[in-house]
């Protein structure tokens, strides 16, 4: 087997408009089939993309032989449901983040994951695979800004549509778990650890009751994260890594564009050139991605990121959650 068959189970706006076009381009990954709660929104779609077979139900395309893995688009409440019932008809799982609502879940699916050992699952934390993301890392632990202090980083977009599955609390919506997961995950990855303790504040939609500025701090035993993220705020992200002896700048940390090249900042105090720019050639991160679980797939090895990480970075979530309701430092 030298590439991966993959269903898609849902036709919302990521899968057709990015990830399943990023996935086409992927010497390792096939677009074989697409399902949907409904026949002719399958159909639809799979003749738009050019997917081969579409299935009228979640449960069809499960059921469908010549499918080797799944990736999972559906609203939050969904994930874990869903990434079992794949384990359990044999397919592998590349599952959007946040991999589910809370650490219970998340237990619940790592549990489940230990009955089907040769089947892989991967929350879809895309931007750590993207080159600019791997050079900062890399500068980061060699020593290139000096002693990490802090991080910063801002993520918004303004969404106020009351139909929009990211304005509904009762299945994980809200600024938080839509893109604040970002913040903490980079946090982690960059400090490679986890927060001892976190403060949160939270700002939420009378009408729709989520957060809708989420603004947090992250204690990394005396080193600091801080992010705001927000979905009723202007359009902008962007990252600063801090250290003793210089900064990394990341100026499309997270929508990085798959037609055109992306740029990250070094200063580098002390040199005859302090301040420089690094330009990444054109690169689509979802195509990365795909191509990282694949091979795991195929060379039967790790995935990148394992469900350890999607618990970890759901648990930080869940207490900066607390804090915010509590307004008060809470320990991790």
């Amino acid at each position: 087997m030298n590439t991966i068959r993959f269903g898609v189970l849902g036709t919302a706006k990521i899968a057709r408009t990015q990830v399943i076009p990023a996935m086409q381009q992927s010497h390792l990954c096939e677009v074989a089939a697409i399902g949907s709660r409904t026949a002719d929104s399958a159909q639809q779609t799979a003749d738009e993309l050019g997917i081969p077979a579409s299935y009228g139900s979640y449960e069809a395309l499960l059921e469908a032989p010549d499918i080797d893995a799944v990736y999972i688009p559906l609203p939050n409440h969904l994930h874990v449901d869903w990434t079992i019932r794949a384990l359990m008809a044999g397919k592998h799982v590349l599952c959007e983040k946040p991999i589910g609502l809370d650490t219970d879940e998340v237990n619940r699916l790592i549990d489940a994951t230990a009955r089907y050992p040769d089947l892989k699952v991967m929350e879809a934390f895309m931007y750590r695979h993207h080159p600019q993301w791997v050079e900062a890392k890399r500068l980061v632990d060699a020593g290139e800004i000096g002693e990490l202090i802090t991080v910063q980083s801002f993520f918004s977009y303004y969404n106020d549509n009351p139909d929009n599955i990211r304005n509904k609390a009762e299945i994980g919506g809200g600024g938080l778990m839509d893109i604040g997961c970002y913040s903490v995950s980079l946090s982690r990855f960059l400090f490679d650890a986890e927060p001892i303790r976190v403060c949160g504040f939270a700002d939420f939609d009378p009408q729709f009751g989520t957060d809708r500025v989420f603004s947090g701090m992250m204690d990394f035993s005396g080193r600091v994260a801080t992010f705001t993220c927000s979905t009723q705020m202007t359009k902008y992200q962007r990252v600063n890594i801090l250290g003793t002896r210089g900064r990394i700048e990341i100026l499309i940390p997270f929508n990085a564009p798959a037609g055109a090249p992306t740029q990250i900042i070094h200063q580098r105090d002390g040199h005859e050139e302090p301040v420089r720019t690094i330009t990444f050639g054109v690169c689509d991160q979802y195509t990365i991605q795909g191509d990282l679980f694949a091979k795991s797939i195929l060379h039967d090895t790790p995935v990148p990121t394992p469900l350890t990480d999607a618990w970890a970075n759901m648990h930080a979530m869940e207490v900066l959650m607390v804090s915010a309701k509590k307004q008060e430092w809470v320990i991790c």
